[in-house]
């Protein structure tokens, strides 16, 4: 069944307690992951802006938990004292709409160029390394006893599943089967596996002048390595031309990994965080790949997607600089 804002008006007063009147339902984004739906109502007489996430229902890269988790990924994240939207109800399909859930909606910008170029923000990339780190503190310490059930996703898994992505393909690149060599020969134990957020980047931040409001789109959220989300947060697509600036192109390593030590009270590894920098750009260059072949094979009718399949390349310059960047730490004095 489409959804319709007539359906989502229809579902969504019998799910929350007390009168709600629906004012206006739009729908922001139709994704292969996620329908996501802004819609403004009152309840008991009171204004309310709230954020509708849906299952799209599409293809996926079979890395995702599924909405339910998000969600609870999200309300447990918030409780250990991260910036999130609080969740106001979790659909569980039987309702008509489909795995999702509804949150409040929060005030912040979030798209990437305008974070880094404009001046309001300028107070709010001064603060950010501080102000990611204290909110990667709070997701890490999330007690993963709240989130039975949660997949494991280690780095030797990761690795394995993406470069068996990558080989269905069918392009035999010599930099993704060398840097995969690499990573599953040198891929770290994780003992104690933390709540991972999984693509905590720019672009899945809201801020506002007083910097960090919101994390979004906990779609990959996983348990796992708590380094993951900090080399994630290094990665060189997720600086937007700023290479210099290795932390979303606002800051360097050595501050972000100050700012969580003081977080957490955890020294940061510089080998084990650039580790998962290299993973996580080898996982960038899958998604490429991912992402042009959803167009090729006819799942999804996109030239964004046919475009970002291009981006394979770029990928695979920023795996060898990683690659040369980890042996040289490896062999410092």
């Amino acid at each position: 069944m489409a959804i319709t804002a007539e359906r989502i008006g229809q579902v969504l007063p019998a799910r929350l307690a007390g009168q709600v009147e629906i004012s206006r339902c739009r729908r922001l984004t139709a994704g292969a992951s996620a329908d996501t739906w802004r819609v403004q109502a009152t309840l008991d007489g009171q204004p309310q802006d709230w954020i509708l996430r849906l299952d799209a229902g599409a293809e996926d890269l079979g890395m995702a938990p599924g909405k339910t988790w998000e969600a609870r990924a999200q309300q447990a994240a918030g409780e250990a004292g991260c910036p999130v939207a609080r969740v106001v109800t979790i659909l569980s399909g039987q309702e008509g709409l489909g795995e999702g859930y509804l949150m409040e909606a929060l005030p912040g910008e979030s798209l990437p160029p305008v974070l880094l170029k404009d001046d309001r923000y300028r107070p709010a990339r001064d603060d950010f390394c501080q102000q990611a780190a204290q909110a990667l503190a709070a997701i890490h310490r999330t007690p993963p006893a709240v989130l039975d059930g949660l997949p494991v996703q280690d780095a030797l898994t990761q690795v394995e599943q993406l470069y068996a992505m990558h080989q269905d393909y069918g392009e035999a690149l010599p930099v993704f089967s060398l840097v995969y060599g690499w990573l599953k020969a040198n891929a770290p134990e994780c003992a104690s596996p933390a709540l991972v957020h999984g693509d905590f980047r720019l672009g899945n931040f809201l801020i506002t002048d007083n910097g960090l409001r919101g994390v979004l789109d906990w779609e990959l959220t996983h348990l796992g390595d708590p380094m993951e989300d900090l080399g994630w947060l290094c990665v060189n697509a997720w600086r937007f031309g700023r290479r210099h600036l290795p932390v979303a192109g606002i800051d360097s390593r050595e501050a972000l990994y100050l700012a969580y030590q003081a977080a957490t009270g955890i020294t940061v590894d510089p080998l084990h965080a650039r580790y998962w920098e290299l993973l996580g750009t080898f996982k960038w260059g899958v998604i490429c790949q991912y992402q042009a072949y959803s167009y090729l094979r006819g799942h999804v009718p996109s030239l964004e997607r046919a475009a970002i399949g291009r981006r394979v390349a770029e990928t695979e310059y920023d795996m060898l600089t990683c690659l040369q960047d980890l042996t040289e730490l490896n062999h410092a004095p």
